[in-house]
């Protein structure tokens, strides 16, 4: 196995790993800068025994040993930012060399980033993937990039074929797990066959929700989750043909700004009063509007779909105030659904996803869950960066090399027709106590959310070169009094955030 295999570059904004020498020019997935790639360590090997632990202040992860490591193996946090646990007494690695049996359920970056961990750790490990889609893992991210047409297929993979055979690792394509058998340690395919294993990580990932409602069965009616649904649209789709998008989130709005890309003629169905309502206010929002109606894509807000009509094609999408749509295509961005059936038919705990603890271990000790399926304190991130870093830390845990999972502030990324977003942590305030900073310019807008000396949560509409100093305050909870004591602007929060950049 190769040292250029492991080595990275990090995105600080977005979460794209970028294997090389050397950080892009930009960030293939949210644009951002060379500046903004922090370099990622590769996976350790197993610390030796040492008195005293270390909290990666960043992402939480716990490092054994009289000192802090250089670089953080999870998100590649510096020395500095870890801190001792005194009192914790370290738990001793336990390595397992060709002896222990890793069967990881998912292809996303979940399940591949747990691949990664576990073959860092145990360089003689036997590790199966499973993926249910029949391509190798790849940049979910940049699925819409690829509908519009910015990037091809080929840079969709996260890793060239030959990578999972170099790395020794068994990868399954196009396969789906029938059953777990926890006792008995083993799970189940269709056709009735058995594989053991001696640790299992469920990174299943999720589903698109779909509304109950008539028509959802006709063709031209499809969600964007998979690059088959990006390629079935792209078969679909005509220069001027009208296409409705239900949904006004992340996913919605960027398949919008594709499906324009390509010359249709697009509606946006939204149910709430404004667009990204979970990583925007009104008045960031605002802004948004006017460009994406500048681009000549329309959107419907407080509208509710009723259903889809056609003669086995859809034709329509009509409204629960009677009103009608025309539509070749329907692209449903309703939000997504944890996939736990597996796990709740074996017995594990689930809610909304796969309940987990702080080392991403389910209710049982020897099955770990990931990325989209997994719920932590109550939260299914359902994002991109978050995913990798719970891979990262149940791959780990599963090889019997203790890290833990703290939680992560909502970090969102996006471009929509070059328009740049960027939101992190809160963006309401939920009493009087939040300090709220907000300002227009020419490219847009900015609002600032301070909380207990700290930055709670920040919107950048247009230029959002600040993305990444906003969102490490956020993170580590940096100390903002130095600003928050003189009255301060936004232009004010502008200069002292700036700072760290230079």
């Amino acid at each position: 196995m190769s040292d250029s295999a492991s080595a990275g570059w990090v995105c600080s904004v977005c979460g794209y790993v970028h294997r090389g020498a050397a950080p892009p020019e930009a960030c293939p997935v949210c644009g951002a800068p060379a500046s903004d790639f922090e370099r990622q360590a590769d996976t350790p090997k197993p610390p030796k025994p040492n008195p005293g632990q270390w909290r990666c202040l960043i992402c939480s992860y716990i490092h054994a040993g009289g000192a802090p490591p250089e670089a953080c193996p999870v998100c590649g946090a510096s020395a500095d930012d870890f801190g001792p646990l005194d009192d914790a007494k370290p738990e001793p690695p336990q390595t397992h060399a060709g002896a222990l049996r890793f069967v990881i359920v998912g292809g996303g970056i979940a399940g591949l980033a747990a691949a990664e961990a576990i073959r860092g750790v145990c360089p003689d490990a036997r590790i199966t993937l499973i993926g249910k889609d029949p391509a190798p893992p790849y940049y979910r991210l940049n699925l819409t990039r690829y509908l519009a047409g910015e990037v091809g297929a080929d840079h969709l993979p996260i890793h060239p074929d030959a990578w999972y055979s170099e790395q020794d690792i068994r990868l399954l394509l196009g396969e789906d797990v029938a059953g777990i058998d926890p006792a008995g340690h083993t799970i189940q395919w269709a056709s009735g066959v058995s594989e053991p294993y001696d640790k299992l990580v469920l990174a299943c990932g999720a589903h698109p929700f779909m509304p109950s409602i008539e028509g959802t069965a006709l063709e031209g009616v499809t969600a964007l989750r998979t690059r088959g649904d990006a390629d079935r649209i792209l078969d679909a789709i005509r220069p001027g043909a009208p296409w409705a998008v239900i949904g006004g989130g992340i996913l919605g709005l960027e398949t919008a700004g594709a499906l324009a890309r390509r010359g249709a003629r697009v509606t946006v169905v939204e149910n709430f009063g404004w667009l990204l309502p979970r990583q925007l206010d009104a008045f960031a929002a605002r802004h948004l509007h006017a460009f994406v109606a500048e681009k000549g894509i329309e959107v419907l807000y407080q509208r509710q779909t009723a259903a889809f009509e056609g003669d086995g094609c859809v034709k329509a999408v009509r409204l629960a105030d009677g009103s009608r749509l025309s539509a070749e295509g329907v692209v449903v961005a309703a939000g997504i659904r944890s996939n736990s059936h597996l796990a709740r038919k074996a017995g594990l705990e689930v809610n909304q996803g796969i309940v987990v603890d702080a080392r991403l271990t389910t209710s049982h000790p020897d099955i770990f869950a990931a990325g989209d399926a997994a719920e932590h304190h109550g939260i299914v991130y359902g994002l991109w960066e978050p995913a990798r870093y719970q891979g990262q830390i149940a791959g780990l845990n599963a090889a019997g090399r203790p890290a833990e999972f703290g939680g992560l502030p909502r970090v969102n990324t996006l471009k929509v027709l070059g328009f740049g977003l960027f939101s992190v942590g809160t963006i309401a305030p939920a009493d009087g106590s939040y300090l709220v900073l907000r300002d227009e310019t020419e490219e847009g807008c900015r609002v600032f959310l301070f909380h207990d000396n700290t930055l709670a949560g920040a919107i950048l509409a247009g230029d959002t070169r600040l993305s990444a100093e906003l969102a490490k305050a956020v993170k580590t909870r940096r100390d903002c009094s130095a600003l928050l004591r003189a009255n301060p602007s936004a232009a004010d929060a502008v200069a002292f955030f700036s700072e760290a950049r230079n």
